[in-house]
């Protein structure tokens, strides 16, 4: 089948408790090898293709020169390098701290110019900054947004949207970024969606990549049924309406590890995601949405990503741990041995 793509991780980041003390201190080069560490654990357990969407210094553009060469091993990585973000704002640590049009023009050309395939945005606030805006909370306006998408595609590039809040959400979908993480439709007063907001997801095929860690039943224990319910239903009802959903794990954030990409896959199972439509999330979707027509599918002249697993995925997701064989770009890669990891410590889904 063909290999599988994670659209959401942090290779710079470790899983442990403190990821950003772990960036931050970090020596450039023991960073860049445990980097390499991590990127060669998910081309094991069938991942052959990563987008990073957050690192610091460029290192992933580093890795992907090294893996692209054959000097080391690891996925195809799309990267991001340095998000945007507000002053003082989510993941400001990792360098892409913006306040003005012309900081936000600067920050873009220095990222194109370091070789970024995408630009990353954060949106909104997120969990791993405790000190900077609520999860619900704008970091850009509208108008901001808009500058982002044109300056992007004025080097060439599309952009990807942290956005947690339900009207940083419909204001990402108005200017045009391309895929939305997270997309948990967050207010002050709870979870609150906007059909207006998804037709039009569908009409411009905004993909939606949830960032779901392999420990989301302890998450959705902490969320409380109530919390949890509303979560589910937004979530079906995105579906329903045609949004492309896209795989992704948010992978370097705590207790969401490297070599565990099918625990995701099993959320959407429970929520009545058929196999094969599962699958798609994680090949051509992905692939459609990253802008990679050359690979996420069997067909002569793509790229030979590929895996060869023990059972039937379309029967058994459980499968896609028993992986056998890799493929990247044609190249066999040491039979891998990762089947997942402990999943302690808190819940994760919606952290990053």
């Amino acid at each position: 089948m063909p290999g599988m793509t994670d659209c959401h991780v942090h290779l710079a980041f470790d899983a442990g408790p403190d990821p950003i003390g772990a960036v931050v201190e970090a020596d450039p080069g023991e960073l860049s090898t445990a980097m390499a560490d991590r990127a060669a654990q998910m081309l094991a357990a069938g991942v052959t293709t990563v987008r990073d969407l957050g690192d610091r210094d460029a290192l992933t553009v580093a890795l992907r020169a090294s893996i692209d060469s054959g000097a080391k091993v690891g996925p195809r990585i799309v990267a991001a390098t340095a998000p945007l973000t507000s002053r003082g704002g989510h993941c400001g640590f990792l360098g892409g701290e913006v306040s003005t049009d012309d900081h936000i023009r600067a920050q873009i050309a220095r990222n194109a110019a370091a070789g970024a395939d995408l630009i990353k945005v954060m949106a909104s606030g997120g969990a791993l900054t405790p000190s900077g805006p609520r999860m619900w909370e704008a970091q850009f306006t509208p108008g901001q947004l808009r500058l982002i998408v044109e300056e992007a595609e004025r080097h060439g590039l599309g952009v990807a949207a942290h956005a947690h809040g339900s009207e940083t959400i419909a204001h990402c979908v108005a200017a045009g970024v391309r895929t939305i993480e997270h997309c948990s439709w967050r207010t002050a007063e709870g979870i609150v969606h906007d059909p207006a907001v998804i037709r039009r997801m569908v009409e411009d095929d905004v993909a939606v990549c949830r960032c779901v860690s392999g420990d989301w039943r302890l998450f959705l224990d902490q969320m409380g049924p109530e919390r949890a319910k509303a979560m589910v239903e937004v979530i079906l009802e995105m579906r329903e309406a045609g949004v492309r959903f896209i795989a992704g794990t948010d992978a370097g954030v705590p207790g969401a590890h490297f070599g565990d990409y099918v625990g995701m896959l099993e959320f959407f199972a429970s929520l009545g995601f058929a196999h094969p439509e599962i699958l798609d999330m994680a090949t051509v979707n992905a692939a459609h949405a990253l802008g990679l027509p050359d690979t996420g599918v069997l067909a002569p002249g793509k790229r030979a990503d590929l895996i060869v697993v023990d059972g039937n995925p379309l029967t058994e997701l459980g499968a896609l741990r028993r992986i056998q064989h890799v493929f990247t770009a044609g190249r066999p890669v040491a039979r891998p041995g990762v089947t997942g990891h402990p999943r302690p410590g808190v819940g994760t889904a919606e952290l990053g």
